[in-house]
C-alpha cells in the first residue's frame, strides 16, 4: 500500500535487510481520497512469498519494508465517490491494490495482469493516482504487517458475514491462488469428460491445504504429492490421499491418474517425473515463484498433450467469485493467530522447511506490544 517514507502514525513490522529480522517500525499513510477506503488493520496472514521478499530471494532490496498481502480490518473512513464501503464495515486487501483500471486486461478483470499493476508491497508507488498520493510516488509500496491502509475501492473486498476477520486475510492470497486454476480447469469443466476429476496437491503447506479444500469442494478427487509422509494424516483428514513423490517407484504406478496437478512448492524440485502422472491433455500449474531454471524433456509434452503453465492470484471479480464460494462451502484456511513478536519466528520456519500446513496470522493488535 502506498507510503509516506518519512511520515508518521502507521506502526508496522519491517524487514532491514535480507537477515529478515521483523522489527518495529513506523511510516506514514497517505490521507483517504475520494475513491479510496481507509481500514483499521485486525490481522494479516503470513504467506512465503514475505519471507521471498524480505531475504533477497527476488532481489527487491527494498529496506525497510513491511510484507504482508493477507490483510482484514474495519473501515475507519471512505472517500466521497465510495459506494461499496461505509465506516464499520469489514474489509479485506489482497495481492495487489492499484492497477491502469483502463487497458483490455483490467476491463476484463485481470487487474493482477495489467503493466502497471501495483503490489501490496515491493512496487514502486506510482505518479497520478490522486493529490493525496503524491508523497508516496516513486516509494515503495508496504503491505499488511502495519496497523492501517489506505486503497482505492476497487481492490478492497467485502467480508462475507460466514468468514472471520482472522480467516479472511489468508483467502485472498493462498485462497485465490489456489482458485483460479481450480476455477479454469476444473470448476468450469464439471460435467465434461467421464467421471470424477482427480487434482494432484504438490506440497502441503499453506497454499497446499487450500488447494486441497477448495478441489474437493468443486467434487474432484484429490491426492497429496509430498517428500515425505509425515503430513498423511492431516492430508487423509481432509479427505485427500497421500502420494509420497520422492519415492521412484510409487510415483512411476501413478500412470495417466491426473486431470491437474497444482504445484505449490517454492523451492527448487524436479517436476519431470510428477508431470508423468497426468492424464493425456491434463495439464500441471505452476504457483511456487522459484527463480530458477525447472527441467524438462519436450517428448513428455508431446507424446500425452502436457499442458506446464503459471498462474498468480485472480483478478477482482474472480477473487469476489473465490470468496462467495468459500463462503457457500464453508471453506476456510487451518489457522493459526500469533502474537507480532513472533513473526520473525515462523519466517525461520517458512526458510528451514519446518512450517505447517496452518496459515499463521498475525494479530496486528500486538503491534503497540512491541
Amino acid at each position: 500500500m502506498a507510503t509516506i517514507e518519512k511520515g508518521t502514525g502507521t506502526i508496522a513490522l519491517c524487514a532491514f535487510d535480507k537477515i529478515a529480522e521483523l522489527k518495529k517500525h513506523e511510516f506514514g499513510r497517505p490521507a483517504p481520497g475520494p475513491n479510496d477506503v481507509s481500514i483499521d488493520n485486525k490481522f494479516c496472514g503470513m504467506c512465503h512469498s514475505d519471507l521471498h521478499a524480505c531475504n533477497g530471494d527476488w532481489g527487491l532490496n527494498m529496506y525497510p519494508i513491511a510484507p504482508g498481502h493477507e490483510v482484514s480490518g474495519i473501515v475507519t473512513a471512505v472517500g466521497a465517490n465510495v459506494t461499496d464501503f461505509k465506516v464499520g464495515d469489514r474489509a479485506a486487501v489482497g495481492c495487489f491494490v492499484a492497477s491502469c483500471e483502463t487497458c483490455d486486461l483490467c476491463t476484463e478483470g485481470l487487474e493482477n495482469h495489467c503493466p502497471q499493476c501495483v503490489q501490496t508491497y515491493g512496487s514502486k508507488f506510482p505518479e497520478g493516482k490522486g493529490d493525496n498520493f503524491q508523497g508516496a510516488a516513486g516509494h515503495h509500496t508496504n503491505g499488511g504487517y502495519s496497523d492501517n491502509i489506505v486503497v482505492n475501492q476497487r481492490f478492497v473486498f467485502q467480508i462475507p458475514e460466514s468468514i472471520s476477520l482472522k480467516d479472511a486475510g489468508p483467502l485472498l492470497c493462498a485462497g485465490i491462488t489456489v482458485f483460479s486454476p481450480l476455477n479454469r480447469h476444473i470448476l468450469q469443466k464439471a460435467g465434461t469428460g467421464k467421471g470424477k476429476k482427480h487434482v494432484g496437491v504438490v506440497g502441503f503447506g499453506g497454499l497446499g491445504h487450500m488447494a486441497v479444500k477448495i478441489a474437493k469442494a468443486m467434487g474432484a478427487d484429490v491426492t497429496v504429492l509430498s517428500r515425505n509422509t509425515k503430513k498423511e494424516a492431516q492430508a487423509n483428514a481432509l479427505g485427500a490421499n497421500l502420494l509420497v513423490h520422492t519415492d521412484e517407484k510409487a510415483l512411476s504406478e501413478q500412470v495417466r491418474v491426473f486431470d491437474c496437478i497444482l504445484d505449490t512448492v517454492s523451492a527448487p524440485h524436479p517436476i519431470a517425473p510428477i508431470m508423468g502422472t497426468l492424464k493425456v491433455g491434463g495439464v500441471m500449474v505452476l504457483l511456487g515463484a522459484i527463480p530458477t531454471p525447472f527441467e524438462l524433456n519436450a517428448f513428455s509434452l508431446l507424446f500425452s498433450r502436457h499442458t506446464l503453465e503459471g498462474s498468480l492470484v485472480g483478478g477482482v471479480p474472480e477473487t469476489k467469485k473465490m470468496l462467495d464460494f468459500c463462503a457457500e462451502h464453508n471453506i476456510v484456511p487451518d489457522s493459526k493467530v500469533i502474537h507480532a513478536k513472533d513473526a520473525s519466528d515462523r519466517f525461520k520456519q517458512m526458510a528451514e522447511g519446518t512450517a505447517d500446513a496452518d496459515r499463521y496470522v498475525i494479530d496486528i493488535s500486538t503491534l503497540k506490544e512491541l
